[in-house]
Protein backbone atom coordinates (compact mmCIF):
# COMPACT_ATOMS: atom_id res chain seq x y z
CA UNK A 1 0.00 0.00 0.00
CA UNK A 2 1.38 3.52 -1.12
CA UNK A 3 0.06 7.46 -0.85
CA UNK A 4 0.97 10.07 -2.53
CA UNK A 5 1.01 13.28 -0.19
CA UNK A 6 1.17 17.27 -0.46
CA UNK A 7 3.68 18.86 1.90
CA UNK A 8 5.57 21.58 1.68
CA UNK A 9 4.45 22.34 -2.14
CA UNK A 10 5.96 19.33 -3.11
CA UNK A 11 4.57 15.50 -3.74
CA UNK A 12 5.66 12.82 -2.10
CA UNK A 13 4.99 9.15 -2.62
CA UNK A 14 5.14 7.39 0.86
CA UNK A 15 4.65 3.68 1.91
CA UNK A 16 4.82 2.52 5.69
CA UNK A 17 7.74 2.04 7.63
CA UNK A 18 9.69 4.53 4.73
CA UNK A 19 11.96 7.56 5.85
CA UNK A 20 11.16 11.04 3.55
CA UNK A 21 12.96 14.53 3.60
CA UNK A 22 10.16 17.55 3.53
CA UNK A 23 10.41 20.98 4.48
CA UNK A 24 10.72 22.18 7.72
CA UNK A 25 7.25 21.76 10.10
CA UNK A 26 6.86 23.16 13.33
CA UNK A 27 6.76 19.95 15.47
CA UNK A 28 9.08 18.98 17.83
CA UNK A 29 11.39 15.29 17.92
CA UNK A 30 9.42 12.44 18.69
CA UNK A 31 5.95 14.10 17.75
CA UNK A 32 3.39 12.39 15.77
CA UNK A 33 2.47 14.81 12.43
CA UNK A 34 -0.84 13.83 10.23
CA UNK A 35 -0.73 14.77 7.00
CA UNK A 36 -4.41 15.31 5.80
CA UNK A 37 -3.43 16.30 1.78
CA UNK A 38 -3.59 13.05 0.16
CA UNK A 39 -3.72 13.28 -3.59
CA UNK A 40 -3.71 9.10 -4.15
CA UNK A 41 -3.65 5.99 -2.15
CA UNK A 42 -3.05 3.36 -3.87
CA UNK A 43 -3.45 -0.95 -2.71
CA UNK A 44 -5.76 -3.56 -4.33
CA UNK A 45 -7.81 -0.55 -5.82
CA UNK A 46 -6.40 3.09 -6.81
CA UNK A 47 -8.47 6.07 -5.33
CA UNK A 48 -7.32 9.31 -6.77
CA UNK A 49 -8.71 12.99 -4.90
CA UNK A 50 -9.75 15.32 -6.63
CA UNK A 51 -7.84 17.36 -5.43
CA UNK A 52 -7.22 15.38 -2.54
CA UNK A 53 -8.92 11.94 -1.43
CA UNK A 54 -11.57 12.49 1.39
CA UNK A 55 -10.76 11.29 4.99
CA UNK A 56 -7.70 9.91 3.57
CA UNK A 57 -4.99 10.92 5.97
CA UNK A 58 -1.10 9.86 6.51
CA UNK A 59 0.62 9.46 10.11
CA UNK A 60 4.11 10.37 10.41
CA UNK A 61 6.58 10.39 13.52
CA UNK A 62 9.23 13.11 13.38
CA UNK A 63 12.66 11.46 13.64
CA UNK A 64 14.62 14.85 13.38
CA UNK A 65 14.44 18.30 12.60
CA UNK A 66 18.01 19.28 10.36
CA UNK A 67 19.47 21.46 7.86
CA UNK A 68 20.93 20.34 4.45
CA UNK A 69 24.81 20.91 3.00
CA UNK A 70 25.42 24.40 2.57
CA UNK A 71 25.38 25.70 -1.13
CA UNK A 72 27.62 28.45 -2.22
CA UNK A 73 26.06 31.11 -3.87
CA UNK A 74 27.81 33.32 -6.35
CA UNK A 75 27.06 36.78 -8.09
CA UNK A 76 29.12 38.25 -10.56
CA UNK A 77 28.78 40.61 -12.58
CA UNK A 78 30.94 41.71 -15.37
CA UNK A 79 33.06 45.27 -16.45
CA UNK A 80 31.53 46.31 -12.88
CA UNK A 81 33.71 45.04 -10.45
CA UNK A 82 31.23 43.22 -8.66
CA UNK A 83 30.93 40.18 -6.82
CA UNK A 84 29.08 39.02 -3.93
CA UNK A 85 29.33 35.12 -2.12
CA UNK A 86 26.64 33.70 0.09
CA UNK A 87 25.22 30.28 1.85
CA UNK A 88 22.50 28.92 1.91
CA UNK A 89 21.04 25.60 4.48
CA UNK A 90 17.86 24.71 3.61
CA UNK A 91 16.34 23.12 6.71
CA UNK A 92 14.23 19.92 6.71
CA UNK A 93 12.53 17.71 8.97
CA UNK A 94 12.78 13.98 8.19
CA UNK A 95 9.80 12.06 9.05
CA UNK A 96 9.07 8.15 9.55
CA UNK A 97 5.76 6.98 7.95
CA UNK A 98 3.56 4.64 10.77
CA UNK A 99 0.25 4.21 8.57
CA UNK A 100 -1.56 5.10 5.78
CA UNK A 101 -5.62 5.41 6.52
CA UNK A 102 -7.81 5.34 3.72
Amino acid sequence: MYAIVETGGKQVRVEVGSKIFVEKLDAEVESVVTLDKVLLVADKSTEVGTPYVKGATVTAKVVKQGKARKIRVYKYKSKANEHKTIGHRQPYTCLLIEAINA
